[in-house]
């Protein structure tokens, strides 16, 4: 049996193939690590609003087309808000990527369970019409497939199982949402 990439682990291996995305992550520890990991002036991180991450990427998704646009999800969130999925799908932004976290917990609310276990999120992205759905497991995986993601027209769905937290996670955040509002508007006026 293998062992489970943690959620730090997993966002190590996410994070360099999505360098050249504009990058909307979900609230809670996975904003945190991906900031901590890789922040850059095309990130944006969630702090509160649980479950908009999605809508958020799919709004800079339509407003600018040939930006390749990355969303950055936990299973909490995307169960929160089901409906963004099939939305973004009958939009079909075609260079989208959502790559969801699931540890199967609400980490930062103290790992309260969430119902991923039973419920296969991927399966719902495919039902909802996103053209490309994985699963994976290691972080060999986490690069190869989204390789495969940045080939071919998205939407894609990428999930990443992963064990729930069990260390201290990253430091908060250091923007406010203004600040970061700011940074990734100018980033992406500067790529016409």
């Amino acid at each position: 049996m293998t062992t489970k990439l943690t959620t730090e682990a997993a966002v190590r291996a996410i994070l360099p193939p999505l360098s050249g995305h504009a990058l909307v992550c979900a609230n809670g520890f996975l904003s945190r690590w991906a900031c901590a990991l890789g922040d850059r002036p095309e990130c944006f991180y969630m702090i509160g609003s649980m479950g908009l991450a999605s809508s958020i990427g799919l709004g800079i998704a339509l407003a600018k087309p040939e930006q390749p646009v990355a969303v950055l999800d936990g299973d909490g969130n995307v169960l929160m808000n089901l409906g963004s999925l099939p939305m973004i799908a009958v939009a079909a932004p075609r260079r989208f990527v959502h790559v969801v976290v699931d540890n199967g917990v609400y980490a930062s609310t103290g790992n309260q369970p969430t119902i991923s276990g039973r419920v296969a999120l991927e399966e719902i992205a495919a039902a909802s019409g996103y053209r490309r759905v994985e699963r994976v497991r290691d972080a060999s995986a986490i690069e190869r497939e989204l390789a495969a993601f940045a080939a071919a027209d998205g939407p894609g769905f990428l999930l990443v199982e992963t064990e729930p937290e069990s260390g201290a996670p990253a430091p908060r955040i250091p923007f406010t949402p203004e600040e970061m509002t700011a940074r990734m508007r100018g980033a992406l006026a500067s790529r016409r």
